[in-house]
């Protein structure tokens, strides 16, 4: 590709509404537009990039057994209200009518759809199991899109959803998938983790997230320092404390908190350590009725691990403060669980206390010196808290540490919640009816290109790795409107690796030297090969590559610049 021939509009400026690297970078080097809140357009340069992605997916996905097709992007209300997502999906869906007041829903996800058509043509397990694939856009009404393209409204995902006659068979392609998505991942070039996830609002009985590493990733990850456990923290459990809980040592007693809200607060009025009271909170249970959640002082409740117990609502639902006085006798600030009407359900950690302070569901008022079993009955006891950097890894690997993650990919095993809801039936080797089980697994693929940003950017601006890079090398001649003969040797290299089926590009835009390399590092091409006469006077050209501090000669033959492109450079010396 002649560069002069590619609208490339590159600028120095960052936009004042870019938070974060990847959306400035994205901006400043032109590969997308904003046209308005969430959406946006990929202009030339980024759509290579994103179809280079598009590529290696397609390639893994082919390669591990999956059938590609593409399904509407507009779907029936009908097929959402067979599974119940309809009204579940919230504000989050785009929601219309056709001019025959028909309802639809721009679709943000594709379970319903695949659903919809199996059963229309599996009818046996003999044509299962099968694995359908599209990369397809959708669109999730976000209530507040930010960082460009990472949480935009309109993405492109490669989702893919697979059929199976029983558990173990889907087991069997779940595997595929996360050795495919491994591949992905690696060939693209990124430093990347999988994590033991959540399965959240597309549910299922077990789920794996890919995530980039990178210092600005909206999640925060636990990971083993001695080992290969890793987690979402919404997800890592906790280990219960080792060795008995310590006998009581002292007589309960009320004590005044004047002014005390918060653990810290208390903590300090009563010259205890935060790590010996326990804070108290109480939330909708199933049932509509409210029940306590209780965690140490020094810990924070995981809303998802509290909402994915039988007890408590989903989603997970705190009780006001005058719902909190009406059950309790008490604000906020002073509850604690002795006494309460209601179902108590105590975290590990705070189950492993002896002699702890809490609330007394009094106002101003704490307890102190409570002890399970003796002042309150022994306690209902579940995984509740966030797990935080420095404890121990639940597979015994060692203390964790948090790091920060940007989700792009999502596998899942579904069982039969779909295939159940949607009505898919199949005929087994007995000749009876049965619900295949069902697994789904996506990638943002717009994600992937600002995830890699992220992680693979410098002050100059993006590093791409050479497998999504939208040029793989650029000829740069310097000064060529002048030198014909600079001009004549760059358009010879440039044709010569094109006929070697590199992606290369050729820079003729007749820049000035110090604008152009700008421009090019900015771009983030891995390699860079100026042409100029003095160069060409000592029979060299100038190579260097885009995450090198400085340029190198090369000599000025073909086969040095493949060696280079290869990574094979001459001895400085």
């Amino acid at each position: 590709m002649r560069l002069s021939q590619f609208p490339i509009t590159t600028t120095k400026e960052t936009p004042a509404d870019a938070e974060i690297v990847s959306h400035q970078l994205m901006l400043r080097a032109g590969l997308i537009r904003r046209l308005s809140s969430g959406l946006f357009s990929w202009m030339p340069l980024g759509l290579r990039v994103l179809q280079r992605v598009e590529a290696i997916v397609r390639e893994e996905m082919t390669r591990a057994g999956a059938v590609e097709l593409l399904m509407p992007s507009i779907q029936p209300a009908e097929l959402w209200e067979e599974s119940g997502r309809w009204t579940k999906m919230g504000p989050q869906m785009l929601k219309m009518r056709d001019r025959h007041d028909r309802d639809f829903c721009y679709g943000p996800t594709h379970e319903e759809v695949i659903c919809h058509h199996v059963r229309q043509d599996v009818k046996s397990y003999k044509q299962l199991p099968v694995n359908y694939f599209q990369i397809q856009t959708k669109f999730r009404d976000e209530i507040r899109p930010r960082f460009g393209v990472m949480r935009s409204r309109e993405f492109l995902m490669k989702d893919a959803y697979s059929f199976h006659i029983d558990a173990p068979s889907l087991e069997d392609t779940y595997q595929a998938m996360r050795a495919a998505y491994t591949r992905i991942f690696e060939r693209i070039g990124v430093d990347f983790r999988i994590v033991q996830a959540d399965s959240g609002d597309i549910g299922g009985s077990r789920s794996e997230e890919f995530h980039v590493l990178a210092a600005s990733g909206e999640d925060a990850l636990a990971v083993a320092r001695d080992g290969q456990f890793a987690a979402n923290v919404e997800a890592a459990a906790t280990l219960p404390a080792p060795g008995p809980r310590p006998a009581p040592s002292a007589e309960m007693q009320q004590v005044e908190t004047p002014h005390c809200k918060t653990i810290d607060q208390v903590s300090s009025h009563l010259d205890i350590a935060p790590q010996q009271c326990l804070k108290t909170l109480l939330v909708m249970g199933c049932n509509d009725k409210p029940l306590a959640l209780v965690v140490r002082g020094d810990h924070e409740i995981n809303d998802v691990k509290a909402a994915n117990h039988p007890l408590v609502r989903d989603p997970f639902t705190l009780v006001d403060e005058a719902a909190a006085r009406a059950c309790a006798g008490a604000g906020f600030g002073s509850l604690g669980p002795v006494g309460l009407d209601m179902p108590v359900i105590v975290d590990h950690a705070a189950a492993a206390l002896s002699d702890f302070a809490c609330g007394a569901n009094a106002d101003g008022m704490h307890l102190i010196n409570v002890n399970w079993g003796r002042d309150l009955p022994e306690p209902q006891v579940a995984d509740l808290r966030t797990i935080r950097d420095g404890d121990p890894s639940p597979t015994g690997e060692g203390p964790v540490q948090i790091v920060r993650g940007i989700e792009v990919g999502h596998i899942f095993q579904l069982g039969r919640k779909y295939t159940e809801s949607m009505n898919v039936t199949v005929l087994d080797a007995d000749g009876r009816e049965v619900h295949p089980e069902m697994g789904c697994y996506g990638i943002g693929v717009t994600r992937v290109v600002a995830a890699c940003i992220e992680q693979c950017a410098d002050d100059k601006g993006i590093v791409w790795p050479e497998s999504i890079a939208p040029f793989s090398v650029v000829v740069a001649p310097i000064n060529a409107k002048k030198s014909e003969r600079a001009a004549q040797a760059a358009r010879e290299l440039y044709d010569a690796l094109l006929d070697q089926g590199i992606n290369a590009a050729l820079d003729d835009r007749n820049l000035r030297p110090g604008v152009m390399f700008a421009d090019l590092e900015l771009i983030g091409i891995p390699h860079r090969i100026v042409v100029g006469d003095r160069t060409l006077d000592r029979g060299a050209l100038e190579y260097k590559a885009r995450d090198a501090d400085a340029a190198i000669d090369i000599p000025n033959t073909l086969d040095a610049v493949l060696a280079a492109l290869r990574g094979d450079l001459p001895d400085p010396a």
